[in-house]
């Protein structure tokens, strides 16, 4: 059995806006390339960092979190996007 939606204008502009935001999240989360390429980037590097020798003067320790600063700052432009 078919059932029969209203063809209300109101309820096709409704229906219309819901589908409209839902798409507009959708390419506003994918059109972020260079945000998701760099955050991928940033988590190899500090994963580098993890595994290098510890004996660098206090440096490797200050380079990640330097590192740590950058990821929590990536994630939040690509949030701010959102």
């Amino acid at each position: 059995m078919l059932r029969s939606f209203s063809k209300s204008p109101i309820a096709i502009l409704v229906t219309g806006i819901t589908i409209g935001t839902i798409a507009g999240a959708c390419i506003a989360m994918a059109a972020q390339p260079n945000m998701q390429e760099a955050l991928g980037q940033l988590q190899a590097a500090r994963a580098s960092l993890v595994k290098a020798e510890a004996n660098k003067g206090g440096h490797r320790d200050r380079a990640i979190g330097f590192v740590d600063s950058a990821i929590a700052e990536t994630r939040a432009g690509i949030a701010y996007a959102r």
